[in-house]
């Protein structure tokens, strides 16, 4: 990666055939080092979408990766509540997949909607009940501004 970057004439935030930046893969696959030594420069978008609107942070908190969650949240320039086109932010998908540490770091920011719903009006919680995340639900009603009797589109509701 140094070498590369290195030359000099290479584009760190070059698109690849699907529109996705090494920035995107490195984030997706929670390899830390390389989001470092990607967001050290000052050429890289951190938060700039895929063609479905999915951003690195995205991505790194739907996969559980909480060491690249938190290096994208150390920038101003990282929006932690972006949802994608199906409505789906970081926190739900955190919820969703039962990733507790990510939940956690997620709901540590005053920017991040905890029952903000996705295109279908499912909740983070709705998610993280309807796939058995015991741990997930209790962060999110530890909160205690967490709505847990919110109906999705279809009135069902977490419980």
């Amino acid at each position: 990666m140094k070498i590369l970057l290195g030359r000099g004439d290479v584009n760190p935030d070059n698109l690849d055939v699907d529109g996705l930046t090494p920035l995107w893969w490195a984030a997706k696959n929670g390899h830390e080092g390389v989001v470092k030594i990607l967001l050290g420069r000052g050429d890289v978008n951190p938060d700039n979408p895929d063609k479905h609107g999915q951003t690195t942070l995205w991505w790194a908190a739907k996969n559980g990766h909480a060491g690249v969650v938190k290096i994208l949240l150390r920038r101003g320039d990282v929006s932690p509540d972006k949802p994608s086109r199906s409505g789906e932010t970081p926190l739900w998908w955190a919820a969703k997949n039962g990733h507790e540490g990510v939940v956690k770091i997620l709901l540590r920011r005053d920017d991040v909607n905890p029952n903000k719903p996705n295109n279908h009006g499912r909740t983070p919680l709705w998610c993280a009940a309807n796939n058995g995340h015991e741990g997930v639900v209790k962060i999110l009603l530890g909160r205690g501004d967490v709505n847990p009797d919110e109906q999705d589109q279809f009135g069902k509701t977490p419980l």
